[in-house]
């Protein structure tokens, strides 16, 4: 999972630049794809690597996904080749890269087979911790191999450059490979039921005459329907909130893009810490209260945090009277919603004017939202997001018990998928329009309805083998 979101994230902050350089037709619109090929490929990719998880060894898909991730980021660092339709060329390389990531299904569906009720939230914490630590390494990686600039060196013979936009997928393509080698060397097929013991099962190579039989049931596919509901919310609203920040750090303060990339980069990577120290966290406490009230507390402090969000007083932004270099979110297309996140200063030596584009009618009227009111709802949703996360997919797998959750797996990481395309188009058309007031209304409401949710169905988010009553809660 560390190499994997390592792989990830190192190319993501140069993919708007690097499109156009290789193809001078794309536009914000085709950024907007090609962000969203990825988790498109993911979405499509984690039931199919799933329901081969539950019948073949779990080495397969893992290798093959691998290869393909592998295949796809190589050809990333040559689509600048072909004399045209450069970016149909990364749109399929960026579809491809999140095609091989839906493997996350099978390493949690594997995760989920091998621990007993006992070891899953640690197990689960970990992993997210692994997770968490590729993705805010990623972008200092990336940042490393901006000092190769543009031009880099070529490899004449096979075409290949390497500069500060192909050496990350390169890395990526490396780290690949050494997962499989990894996977190849140490992974052993491990399966238990809730209690710890060794379960026949499909993907194991050899039996054991000291196995026991998968348990009997009926899973409960109302805990299960419920569970997905969540996991997509927690993700959905994370999404939406990494999106806006630099939006709304500028629009509120008049910060410059040199500004915002800089502070809201500062800010995430400290949410990156946090949410580290919180899954640690969670494997103590979780024996203490139970992953349910967990999970339960992480939304209440969400609602608290984007409650917080909401802009009150007498104070209002900064308008920014000439609309010539307007970066906060445009009306028209998703794309546009990160380029803030790519341009660099040193396009243009004059940042043109800061604060709320008068093109936003809201900024007329809506209070600014203070900067402490920012910093303490980034801490609360940073303390929120990674413990609704873990016991999100926890309970999931207990709520599935011992058989293969291969294909359950899928469908919940197809559901987080589907939440990180949506987040980003859903706040960008309302905070543009309607402004933060409505949007963070919107997404109370959302996490409110969640919360109301999870009481309804409080009581039956509990283990397999406990439902059926095989072990005491």
């Amino acid at each position: 999972m560390f190499l994997s979101s390592v792989g990830f994230s190192i190319v993501i902050m140069s993919i708007w630049p690097y499109l156009q350089k290789i193809d001078q037709t794309a536009d914000a619109s085709f950024l907007g794809w090609v962000i969203a090929s990825f988790s498109l490929g993911q979405m499509v990719a984690s039931p199919v690597f799933g329901l081969w998880s539950n019948y073949r060894p779990r080495k397969e898909p893992l290798i093959i996904s691998l290869s393909i991730s592998v295949a796809a980021n190589c050809l990333y660092a040559y689509v600048h080749v072909p004399a045209s339709h450069n970016k149909y060329y990364m749109l399929v390389a960026r579809g491809l890269v999140g095609f091989g990531a839906g493997n996350v299904a099978v390493i949690r569906s594997y995760i989920a087979g091998a621990t007993s009720l006992q070891e899953r939230t640690s197990s689960m914490a970990n992993t997210s911790a692994c997770q968490a630590l590729g993705f805010i390494l990623g972008p200092v990686f990336q940042t490393c191999f901006a000092l190769i600039g543009e031009k880099g060196v070529t490899w004449d013979t096979i075409k290949l450059q390497i500069n500060m936009y192909t050496a990350p997928v390169l890395l990526g393509a490396f780290l690949g490979v050494l997962n499989i080698i990894l996977i190849l060397i140490l992974l052993r097929e491990h399966h238990v039921d809730d209690s710890g013991r060794q379960c026949k099962n499909v993907n194991f190579e050899e039996a054991s005459t000291d196995e026991v039989q998968v348990l009997q049931g009926n899973i409960d596919q109302v805990a299960v329907v419920a569970t997905n509901i969540v996991f997509f919310v927690i993700l959905f609203i994370f999404a939406l909130f990494e999106t806006i920040v630099t939006p709304l750090t500028m629009d509120m303060y008049a910060w410059t893009r040199e500004q915002a990339v800089l502070y809201d980069g500062i800010i995430l990577a400290a949410l990156g810490v946090e949410a580290l120290i919180i899954f640690m966290g969670i494997k103590l406490l979780s024996k203490k209260i139970g992953e349910r009230a967990i999970l339960l507390g992480g939304f209440i402090v969400v609602w608290v945090g984007f409650f917080i969000l909401l802009p009150w007083g007498n104070h209002f932004p900064k308008i920014q009277w000439e609309d010539l270099h307007n970066t906060s979110i445009p009306n028209t297309t998703f794309g546009e919603i990160i380029i803030t996140l790519w341009k660099s200063p040193k396009e243009d030596h004059n940042e043109g004017p800061t604060g709320c584009p008068i093109g936003q009618a809201w900024c007329f009227y809506t209070p600014m939202i203070h900067l402490a009111q920012f910093l303490t709802s980034a801490v609360l949703i940073g303390i929120g997001y990674p413990s609704c996360n873990v016991m999100s997919y926890t309970l999931y797998s207990k709520i599935l018990g011992p058989k293969p959750q291969g294909v359950y797996m899928g469908w919940l990481t197809a559901s987080g998928s589907a939440a990180r395309i949506l987040g980003p188009v859903f706040i960008s058309q309302v905070y543009t329009s309607w402004g933060p007031r409505w949007a963070f209304s919107l997404v109370c409401g959302i996490v409110m309805l969640t919360i109301i949710l999870l009481g309804v169905v409080y009581r039956r988010l509990v283990a397999f083998s406990v439902r059926h009553g095989r072990i005491q809660e």
